[in-house]
C-alpha cells in the first residue's frame, strides 16, 4: 500500500513539473504582456543595429507624418487586430507588410514604407496579434499569424481595391507567416511573396535559441510545444514555412543577410531549395538580421523590379 502511494505522488510531482515547466516556456516564448502605446522611437536591441539607428528612426519620424487610413479585421478567434495603410499613388500594387517576433509594424516596417514608394507601391503595415496596437497575448510563430494574412488579403479587395494587385511581405516572423499564408488558398490578386530573412520551422528556431542559452533544446523543446498547446491553444508543428514550400505556387523572392546569426542564412537557402514555384535568392554581403534594406537598398530594390516587373 506504501508503494502505491509513493508511486501516486511521484506521478502527480512529475505531472505537476512538467506543466509549470510547460507554463515557464509558454511565458518565455509565446506570451505577450500588455503594450504600453509610447511616442518614443525604438530600435532593436543589438549593436548590429546601432550603426542604423538614426536612419530607422528618421524612418518612423517620416512615416508617422504620412497621411494613412486606419484599418482593422477581426481575426477568426476574435481578436481586433490594426494597420494602417498609405497610397503612393492611384492603381498602384498593394504590399501587405508583416514584423518581426516581439516588434510591432512601426519599428520594424517603416523602412518597408520607404522601400514600397520608391517602387511606387503602396502599402498596408499591421500588427501581429500580440503586438503594437493589435489585441491578443500569444505568439504563435505563424501559426495563427497566416490566417490573420489571409484575412487582410480579405479586406484588402473588400475595402481599399478589388482589382489591386497584392503582394505579401515580411521580415523575419513576418517572412514565415507570408511563406505559409502563400500554401493557403488565396485570391488570383495575390500576385507574389517576399520573404526576408525567414525560418524554416517554429521548431527549428525555438531549438536554436535554446542552445544558444546553454539549455538542453532537445529536453526543453517538448515543453515549449505543450505550452502552445495548453495555454495558448495552438499547435505549434501544424504547418511550417518549409513545407508551405511544397505547395506555395506564387512567385517568392528571399533576401537574407550573409552575417544573419539569428536567423541563419542556411534557413532561407533551405526554404528556396524546397520551394516550387518561380523563386529567387538574394544574399546581401554584411547585414545581419532584419537588415538586409538598410545595408543595401540599391539592391534590394532592383532585384525587386526585375523579379516582380511592377
Amino acid at each position: 500500500m506504501l508503494a502505491f502511494w509513493i508511486i501516486l505522488a511521484v506521478l502527480v510531482f512529475l505531472v505537476f513539473a512538467s506543466l509549470l515547466t510547460a507554463f515557464v516556456c509558454f511565458i518565455r516564448i509565446f506570451y505577450s504582456p500588455t503594450r504600453v502605446q509610447s511616442d518614443e522611437f525604438s530600435i532593436p536591441d543589438g549593436k548590429i543595429y546601432e550603426e542604423y539607428r538614426e536612419g530607422m528612426i528618421e524612418w518612423m519620424r517620416w512615416v508617422r507624418g504620412l497621411p494613412c487610413r486606419e484599418l482593422s479585421i477581426r481575426s477568426h478567434d476574435g481578436l481586433t487586430l490594426r494597420g494602417r495603410y498609405f497610397e503612393c499613388r492611384k492603381d498602384a500594387p498593394i504590399e501587405l507588410l508583416f514584423h518581426g517576433y516581439r516588434g510591432c509594424a512601426e519599428r520594424d516596417l517603416s523602412g518597408g514604407v520607404a522601400r514600397c514608394f520608391a517602387l511606387g507601391h503602396n502599402v498596408l503595415i499591421v500588427d501581429h496579434r500580440g503586438s503594437g496596437r493589435s489585441d491578443g497575448h500569444v505568439i504563435s510563430f505563424g501559426i495563427n499569424e497566416s490566417r490573420d494574412c489571409v484575412s487582410w488579403v480579405e479586406l484588402i479587395r473588400r475595402e481599399i481595391d478589388p482589382d489591386a494587385k497584392i503582394i505579401l511581405a515580411g521580415v523575419s516572423m513576418g517572412a514565415a507567416t507570408v511563406l505559409i499564408a502563400s500554401g493557403m488558398e488565396l485570391p488570383d490578386c495575390v500576385v507574389g511573396v517576399v520573404a526576408d530573412c525567414g525560418y524554416t520551422s517554429a521548431k527549428e528556431i525555438i531549438k536554436k535559441v535554446i542552445r544558444e542559452m546553454g539549455l538542453p533544446a532537445d529536453l526543453l523543446y517538448p515543453f515549449a510545444k505543450l505550452g502552445a498547446r495548453i495555454f495558448g491553444r495552438f499547435d505549434l508543428e501544424e504547418t511550417s514555412p518549409r513545407e508551405a514550400m511544397a505547395r506555395c505556387r506564387l512567385p517568392i523572392i528571399f533576401f537574407h543577410g550573409d552575417v544573419d546569426d539569428f536567423v541563419p542564412h542556411s534557413m532561407s537557402e533551405e526554404n528556396f531549395s524546397v520551394c516550387q514555384s518561380k523563386k529567387r535568392l538574394v544574399t546581401v554581403k554584411g547585414a545581419g538580421h532584419g537588415l538586409a534594406f538598410p545595408v543595401d537598398q540599391n539592391l534590394y530594390l532592383r532585384e525587386m523590379k526585375e523579379f516582380f516587373g511592377i
